[in-house]
């Protein structure tokens, strides 16, 4: 059974049946499965684990900004998060999937509880390493962005000390000044401009589609940079406002100092990545490689596989599937990689 609350239309795999939140289909699912599985760190309010369930928690990515037991100590960002009833969830997961050390070292620190920890890797990020150039070129189609243009996706971080959502970066200067081949795909961006080459896909469905159909993106402090190295795609960061979001939120990472790509301090200095082309040069992927090694070493298109062998089949760990090399991976190219190879040119560094 798969919860889906209204609104959620498109998000849920065929084959699989739907229950609604507070429903007593919903409940019923709940109290009867054998596994629940989920990505939040709360549980649905008024339920009781019952003797011989399994609980399975993933993430929502590789921890940048502070969470947790850590927001204790940042009231401006800890907003209503009640601590006692997070500590009492965290209770009752028997199972946490983490992507690299360092969020394994954060989530038993922010969550403290007796769940054993399964630092396999990232499931969501499997379908990076599985799908095709034509899976690429579809995500593309369904968004609009037209043959032979660069499509950047800005994901900027959610500043939950501001209200409402501040506009980091004038978009409409940007898109502008990369030219008429470059279209900005927004997630979650705030105050966009009416422009054509301006897409708010904040509403869509599925960010791994968003990611595989980007050539680049574009973000502050937001995990999905974490995600979309598995792509070993460029990653340009912009750090306009690095001192207030480190103050409000705290962080567990400094990204300028071990960032995915081009680090950029001012919007002026995001535009000089871009049209100098510094985006996807040599540097950016010497630290891009650097990045992927230190927070992505498991993410080999078998994460999921590794999970579902040792919680639902009961396999040993030690029997697993290894985890195949970083030089052996092979993500689904980008459209501008495609077209380089069509061309007869070289791949981009």
């Amino acid at each position: 059974a798969w919860i889906r609350g209204r609104g959620q239309g498109g998000t849920v795999p065929a084959g699989v049946r739907v229950v609604r939140p507070g429903t007593a289909a919903y409940w019923t699912a709940l109290a009867r499965s054998t596994y629940h599985v989920g990505d939040t760190a709360g549980e649905a309010e008024g339920l009781v684990k019952r003797r011989g369930q399994v609980f399975l928690r993933t993430r929502h990515g590789t921890p940048i900004g502070h969470e947790g037991l850590d927001l204790q100590w940042r009231p401006a960002a800890s907003g209503a998060v009640d601590f006692a009833s997070l500590l009492r969830a965290a209770d009752t997961w028997d199972h946490v999937v983490t992507a690299n050390r360092h969020a394994t070292l954060v989530q038993e620190r922010a969550f403290p509880a007796a769940y054993g920890v399964l630092e396999y890797g990232s499931p969501r990020t499997d379908v990076y390493l599985r799908s095709t150039a034509g899976d690429v070129a579809a995500a593309r189609a369904a968004l609009g962005v037209a043959e032979g243009h660069t499509a950047v996706l800005y994901a900027p971080a959610r500043r939950d000390y501001v209200t409402p959502q501040p506009r980091l970066l004038d978009l409409e200067r940007v898109v502008l000044s990369l030219g008429p081949r470059c279209v900005v795909l927004a997630l979650g961006a705030a105050d966009l401009p009416d422009h054509p080459r301006v897409v708010d896909v904040s509403a869509h469905p599925y960010v791994e589609e968003l990611c595989l159909a980007s050539d680049a993106l574009v973000t502050d402090y937001a995990p999905l940079m974490c995600d979309f190295a598995v792509l070993d795609r460029p990653v340009v960061v912009h750090t306009g406002d690095w001192e207030a979001y480190a103050a409000a939120r705290g962080t567990y990472l400094d990204v300028r100092a071990c960032p995915p790509g081009a680090v950029a301090r001012s919007e002026d200095e995001l535009i000089d990545i871009f049209t100098t082309g510094h985006w996807r040069g040599s540097r950016s992927a010497q630290l891009r490689a650097a990045f992927r090694d230190r927070f992505c070493p498991y993410d080999d298109g078998h994460v999921a596989e590794r999970v579902v062998r040792h919680v639902f089949l009961g396999q040993d760990p030690v029997t697993l599937p290894p985890v195949v090399p970083r030089e052996e991976r092979s993500p689904a190219p980008s459209a501008a990689v495609v077209r380089d190879v069509l061309a007869g040119g070289s791949r981009h560094p």
